[in-house]
Order: C-alpha cells, then sequence, then structure tokens
C-alpha cells in the first residue's frame, strides 16, 4: 500500500496545525472500476464534472472532522479522484473490487487502512456513494449529529418517501385465481384514502453513517445487524444511477433545479 508522497505531507502538516483537531469521521467514496450496468460511470461527466467530484465536493462541504478518501481499484479512477481534489491515499486489492465484494468489507478494508496510515481511530464511517451525487451537506450533518446523539443506534441512514405507496397501490395475481388481482399487502384493506395509508419510506442509498466499531464487526447483512435511525431526505435527491436511463434521468432534474449539487 503506497501513499503519495505529496497528499502524505500535506495530510501530516495539516493535522500538526495549531489548534486544529483531529478528523473523527471517515468518509469513504467506493469507487471501481468495471462497471457492467453503465461502463465508467463514476467518472462519467454530469454538469461538467466527474461524478464523484459531488461526493468529494460534499465531504468537504461537511467540515474538517470529515477524512474524505475515494477507494478503488482504477487508475483512471484515481487520477479522475485527485484531479478532483479527492485523496486516493491506497489502490483497492483485486478481490475487495468484484461486482460480488460486500460494501462492509470494502468499509472495513478502508477504516483499518486509514486508521494505519493516519495513526487514529475513527468513531464513525461514512458511505458516500458516487452514484448519488445529489445530497445536502445538511441532511448528511444531521445524520451524523443524530448517530453522536443517540448511543443506541449503530448507524443513520438515508430515506424517502417514494411518490406512491407501495401500501397503498400494490397489488398481486391471486394465488387462487391468476386472472384476477388482490392486495399485496393485506393491511391495506378496508383503507378508502390514501391520506389514512401509514408513512412508507425506502431506503435510498443517499448516504449511510456507522460507528466504526460496527463496521468493525457487522459480518452480513448491515440492516439486520444493528440498529439504524434515519434521516428523511426528499424523494427528488434520492438518486442512484445504474444504467443509462437513470443517467438521463438525474441529468433532465439537475438541469431543472429540482436537486441540489454538492459545489454548485
Amino acid at each position: 500500500m503506497i501513499e503519495d508522497a505529496a497528499a502524505k505531507d500535506a495530510r501530516e502538516q495539516d493535522a500538526e496545525a495549531p489548534g486544529k483537531q483531529a478528523p473523527t469521521v471517515l468518509a469513504v467514496i467506493p469507487a471501481r472500476g468495471g462497471s457492467k450496468g453503465l461502463p465508467g460511470k463514476n467518472i462519467r461527466p454530469l454538469n461538467g464534472r466527474p461524478l464523484l467530484a459531488y461526493s468529494i465536493e460534499l465531504a468537504r462541504e461537511l467540515g474538517p472532522l470529515v477524512r474524505c478518501i475515494i477507494s478503488t481499484d482504477d487508475e483512471e479512477i484515481a487520477q479522475a479522484a485527485r484531479e478532483s481534489g479527492g485523496d486516493v491515499p491506497f489502490m483497492r486489492p483485486a478481490e475487495l473490487a468484484s461486482d460480488t465484494a460486500p460494501t462492509s468489507l470494502v468499509l472495513r478494508h478502508a477504516l483499518e487502512t486509514m486508521e494505519s496510515l493516519d495513526g487514529v481511530e475513527y468513531s464513525s464511517v461514512l458511505l458516500l456513494e458516487p452514484t448519488s451525487p445529489t445530497r445536502s451537506a445538511e441532511a448528511v450533518s444531521s445524520a451524523l449529529r443524530k448517530l453522536d446523539d443517540d448511543p443506541s443506534l449503530d448507524g443513520v441512514i438515508a430515506v424517502s418517501e417514494p411518490f406512491f405507496n407501495p401500501d397503498w397501490v400494490g397489488v398481486r395475481p391471486s394465488q387462487e385465481n391468476p386472472g384476477v388481482l388482490v392486495r399485496h399487502a393485506p393491511r391495506a384493506a378496508g383503507v378508502v384514502r390514501r391520506q389514512d395509508m401509514a408513512s412508507y419510506l425506502r431506503i435510498n442509498g443517499n448516504f449511510y453513517v456507522w460507528r466504526a466499531d460496527f463496521i468493525r464487526r457487522v459480518s452480513g447483512s448491515w440492516f439486520d445487524e444493528g440498529v439504524h435511525g434515519y434521516v428523511e431526505i426528499p424523494e427528488l435527491h434520492a438518486f442512484s444511477i445504474d444504467d443509462e436511463r437513470e443517467f438521463k434521468l438525474i441529468e433532465a432534474v439537475v438541469a431543472a433545479g429540482l436537486a441540489p449539487l454538492p459545489g454548485r
């Protein structure tokens, strides 16, 4: 693992500045090469900048207590990240760069590597997927505060209310008579007004923050193994880009001024 010499010198000088408080949050931007759904998506230009640049900018807006790094196995992505002001202190091992590698292991590797390089122990890990560029620093800061304020939580995640309530409109073919529709959610039976349905929220992938100790121990499903709080964001901010259609949709939403891009 070789850290860029100039980046290391700048980091060490910054940490030694008088009165400077060391970062406590490690923000990780995972950006592997080899995407199948949308090749090159992590550095594809959106509004004139590589996609991952907006996650780098968002982390910068969070202030000096957040240390941001990019975890990648791809030299082209690493170069684009550096040109966007990002820090790439190591290259991700090939075994953690496949499309089947669990995100929890990628985060654990980044955490352990950076704690070794920086000589510190981080209190929490912030996951910023480059494919969710429409974020606000206010929402992420709110999640960090919520995690700090509630010791019962292992993590805080972004959620949003979909434009339709699946409990209200969800149907499926009847098992007894496949030509007939029945409710997918039996709890909606008898409800006659949409407004009377319980709120439905979805995990949207905009951001996740976990205690570092949780990242060190999680072994499977992070949601099932932990206790999570949430910060609700608007559904129009809750994009996650996996294919060409979704990329064109987010271009249209951003062009219309309906979702924020950090640094704009």
